[in-house]
């Protein structure tokens, strides 16, 4: 009874100890290379947005960076420019913002902004394709312009809605 207690056990050692291959993921290099191709178009911003952004040092910095991510060609210079565009995002949201400009609608796109900028720098650290990521954060950044105009475009007098008694 011991020899065959003995042999079970050497078979399961010996069945264990089996040399096992490790299957890796293969990830096409194609698909994690940058397109810039497919980056949206920058919307316009009215001329009357136009003249309160131009004092907005913070903004007039975001935008500067975002024209980089534009010019950027591959995933290193995708990286500089998500670094740099943190960055500017950053000094946006502890800045001031102009009086018209600072309400609930424009800092929640930028949070959504800044969320997006840190999903295009995870996909680089991870080797992850970043294409699609990079496309958000432009198309937040263009809501942000979108609500810029909107603001700018309201005729609603709030104090008028709100002291209605």
């Amino acid at each position: 009874m011991q020899k065959l207690l003995g042999i079970l056990v050497l078979f399961l050692v010996f069945g264990a100890c089996k040399k096992t291959e490790k299957t890796a993921a293969v990830v096409e290099n194609s698909d994690l290379e940058f397109n810039y191709q497919k980056m949206p178009d920058k919307i316009g911003i009215n001329p009357e947005a136009t003249a309160i952004v131009e004092k907005w040092e913070e903004f007039k910095a975001l935008n500067t960076s975002i024209d980089v991510l534009y010019k950027a060609t591959n995933n290193e210079d995708l990286a500089l420019a998500i670094d740099d565009l943190i960055e500017k995002e950053k000094n946006m949201a502890d800045g001031e913002y102009p009086e018209l400009f600072d309400t609930f609608q424009v800092k929640s796109r930028q949070r959504v902004l800044r969320t997006f900028l840190y999903k295009v720098k995870a996909s680089i650290l991870e080797n992850q394709p970043t294409t699609e990521p990079t496309i958000a954060v432009l198309e937040a950044y263009n809501n942000i312009r979108r609500q810029l105009n909107v603001l700018v475009n309201s005729q609603l007098d709030k104090k008028l809605i709100l002291d209605e008694a």
